[in-house]
């Protein structure tokens, strides 16, 4: 086999083959010089020779990393994360798509003026204005940041995953928004026009930003915090915190027979969001194996401070999406409940639990 980092005549000559004598020269031909000719081009030099053999390119196991590596960050084997390319897998193999849900009891039921309370019907259209732009924040900080600075191949296939089931799960918001006949200029700007919303958004926001920034690069100490600060804030905070308040309302509108296709399609949102939040929990702490300077003392100070506020905001959502009890749930239920997702989350990464005792008053959504 032709070894491209020699030069062809040695190759060939290793593998037996004589090239045929060249044919006898011919004597050049005299052409008169023609006016304002082009200058002839130089001959052309040999390309200089590659000093690596191409087998000691090959990617060795142990030297991979899930950020700063240096190995070929194309070659998805030998696989070190194997955990990242089996919940890719599993992502495959539960692919869904909107349209598949039947949507003609909701649009009845949502037409009906006496199949909803107005309380209920507050809680459908909150929720559609978070989610709608929710998902796809979640996109842009994958395709736009994340992706960029993570360098395991294994890891990086399960994110391209993550990255289409988020643009499914806005297809799915917009299916319900189209099918129910809801105002979309009212949904869909609800994240600039609804304080709760726009609070937990711009709370977000910093923390993609950091990692879009074009000139962002890790390989220094601080630039490797922000990127696991920005993983915690939306593995741990976003996908596995500010979601499970809307999650539980539309599940609940779905055990009582109400809002059934979206109730189902929140089903399955909910069992890829579960997927996102472990997987990224995975990451978080092999970042953490292999970067032990990382976790400071200051540091998780910091991200518990951050877990502390982002309590605090989802319990003003669920506050302002329930000012009422309704479907047997009232906002102070979520405090607790917001405090029990908390300290797993928390526990989840390696630090203490926040709020000691807290049990969850859903067993349901468990």
């Amino acid at each position: 086999m032709l070894n491209w980092d020699e030069e062809v005549a040695p190759a060939l000559a290793k593998a037996g083959f004589v090239p045929p004598p060249s044919p006898m020269a011919v004597p050049p031909v005299q052409v008169a010089p023609v006016a304002d000719q082009v200058a002839v081009a130089p001959p052309v030099q040999a390309a200089p020779k590659l000093t690596t053999d191409a087998t000691e390119r090959r990617v060795n196991v142990a030297d991979k990393r899930v950020i700063n590596g240096t190995t070929d960050v194309n070659q998805l084997v030998p696989f070190k994360y194997k955990w990242a390319w089996e919940k890719y897998l599993a992502g495959c193999a539960n692919h869904w798509m909107p349209q598949e849900i039947n949507m003609n009891r909701d649009i009845a039921l949502w037409k009906d003026p006496n199949g909803l309370t107005e309380d209920e019907r507050r809680i459908i259209k909150r929720n559609l204005g978070f989610f709608v732009t929710a998902d796809s924040l979640a996109a842009n900080n994958i395709v736009l940041g994340t992706y960029r600075q993570i360098t395991a191949p294994e890891c990086r296939q399960y994110l391209l995953r993550q990255a289409f089931e988020e643009a499914i799960h806005t297809h799915a918001y917009q299916y319900i928004v189209e099918s129910l006949g809801l105002d979309q200029a009212e949904i869909f700007n609800a994240y600039h026009e609804v304080p709760s919303i726009r609070d937990k958004d711009e709370f977000l926001i910093p923390f993609i930003d950091v990692l879009t920034d074009p000139a962002f690069k890790t390989g220094t100490l601080e630039n490797d915090q922000k990127l696991l600060r920005s993983l915690i804030v939306f593995a741990c905070v976003m996908e596995g915190l500010f979601f499970y308040v809307g999650f539980t309302q539309i599940l609940a509108m779905g055990r009582q027979n109400k809002m059934m296709g979206a109730a189902e399609q929140y089903q399955y949102i909910l069992r890829d969001e579960s997927m996102h939040c472990n997987f990224g929990i995975d990451l978080i702490n092999q970042i953490k194996l292999e970067n032990p300077q990382l976790w400071t003392s200051a540091f998780k100070e910091e991200i518990r401070s951050i877990f502390e506020k982002a309590v605090e905001l989802e319990y003003r959502y669920a506050e302002d999406t329930m000012p009422r009890g309704v479907l047997g749930l009232n906002a102070p239920m979520f405090k607790s409940y917001l405090r029990f997702i908390c300290n797993r989350r928390c526990m989840q990464i390696g630090l203490d639990a926040m709020y000691p005792n807290e049990e969850n008053p859903f067993p349901w959504m468990s």
